[in-house]
C-alpha cells in the first residue's frame, strides 16, 4: 500500500500529512508529539493500511507544515486543536479513530470532547491525561508554568538541545542498537530551524493548560466510555505506566499494554503496536 503525501490550507497554514489505505475504509487520525513529526508513523502506517484510510499530519511548527510566525500565530495548543478539527472536517472525516502520542494526546483530546460523536475509538502511545503519569523529569517545565520568568523560559531550552532529544527522548530505557538513527536526526533538523526553538518554548509554558483540562478529559471518558487502548513504552522517563494505568479509573473497559521500551515506542515495537492496533479495532468498530 502506497503512502501518499500532500498539503492542506487552514487558516492560512499549509498543513502537510501523510495518507495511505482505501478512502472507503475506516478512517485514522495519527497524531504526533515533540518535538517530531508525521515521520514518526512512518513504520506503522503500513501496518494499517490495508485495511484502514490512515491520514497522519504535521503539526503547525513541527514537520513539513508552515511555522507561521510567532507575531501572527498563537503556539497554544488550543490553536493546535483548532487546526487539526478544522484539517478533519477539510478531510470529510465524519468519523475517525484517534492514534495520539505525547503533544497528540492534548490536542487530540480537545477535539474528542469537542466532538464526541465522531470518535470511534481513542488510541493512546503515552498520551497523558492524568497527573500521576508525570515522572520526576519535569522539574524545569513545572517551573515556568508556576514563574513564566526568562530565567525560567531559558532553563527550559535544555529539553530542546541535540542531546537532549536523542539520548533523553529516543534512547532513554531502551537498547539504543535497535534505535534507527533517521528519528531523532531528523527531529534534531526540525528544531535548529530559525525560530523552532522560540515555538517549542511557547508551547511549553501552554502545556500548563493542558493538565487545567485533564479533569475535562476525564469527564469526557467517564461518560462516552470511548473503546480504549493504550499502548506505552513502560520505560518512558517523563509519561510513566501509572498514567497508562490511570485511564481505567474512569473506563474499565480500557485495554493497557505496557512494552519493554521508551518514549518512543515505534521506534522499536511498530509491529507489535500495528497488530495491538488492528486487534482493538477489528472488535470495536
Amino acid at each position: 500500500m502506497n503512502v501518499t503525501y500532500h498539503t492542506q490550507t487552514i487558516d492560512d497554514v499549509k498543513v502537510f500529512y501523510r495518507e495511505a489505505g482505501p478512502e472507503d475504509a475506516p478512517n485514522i487520525l495519527l497524531l504526533h508529539g515533540f518535538p517530531t513529526s508525521s515521520h514518526m508513523f512512518r513504520d506503522l502506517i503500513p501496518e494499517l493500511a490495508d485495511r484502514y484510510h490512515v491520514v497522519a499530519p504535521d503539526l503547525p511548527g513541527f514537520g513539513n507544515t508552515e511555522a507561521p510566525s510567532r507575531d501572527t500565530f498563537d503556539y497554544t495548543f488550543d490553536h493546535l486543536a483548532r487546526v487539526i478539527d478544522a484539517f478533519t472536517e477539510k478531510l470529510h472525516f465524519a468519523h475517525y479513530a484517534m492514534y495520539v502520542f505525547d503533544y497528540g494526546a492534548p490536542v487530540g483530546y480537545r477535539i474528542t470532547v469537542a466532538h464526541p460523536e465522531r470518535v470511534t475509538a481513542v488510541i493512546s502511545q503515552n498520551g497523558n491525561a492524568y497527573e500521576e503519569g508525570f515522572g520526576t523529569t519535569w522539574g524545569a517545565w513545572k517551573n515556568y508554568w508556576a514563574l513564566p520568568s526568562a530565567e525560567n523560559r531559558e532553563a527550559c531550552r535544555e529539553s530542546l538541545t541535540p542531546e537532549t532529544i536523542r539520548d533523553f527522548q529516543y534512547l532513554s530505557g531502551v537498547e539504543p542498537s535497535l534505535v534507527s538513527p533517521d528519528g531523532y536526526t531528523l527531529d534534531i533538523a526540525y528544531m535548529s530551524r530559525p525560530g523552532a526553538e522560540e515555538i517549542q518554548l511557547d508551547l511549553i509554558l501552554d502545556y500548563r493548560n493542558n493538565v487545567k483540562l485533564y479533569p475535562a478529559f476525564q469527564a469526557y471518558f467517564r461518560k462516552y466510555q470511548p473503546p480504549f487502548l493504550a499502548v506505552w513504552g513502560k520505560n518512558d522517563p517523563s509519561f510513566i505506566p501509572a498514567g497508562a494505568e490511570a485511564y481505567q479509573r474512569d473506563m474499565p473497559q480500557a485495554e493497557i499494554h505496557l512494552l519493554d521500551t521508551g518514549h518512543f515506542a515505534l521506534e522499536t515495537h511498530a509491529a507489535q503496536i500495528g497488530k495491538l492496533i488492528r486487534d482493538f479495532l477489528d472488535r470495536t468498530l
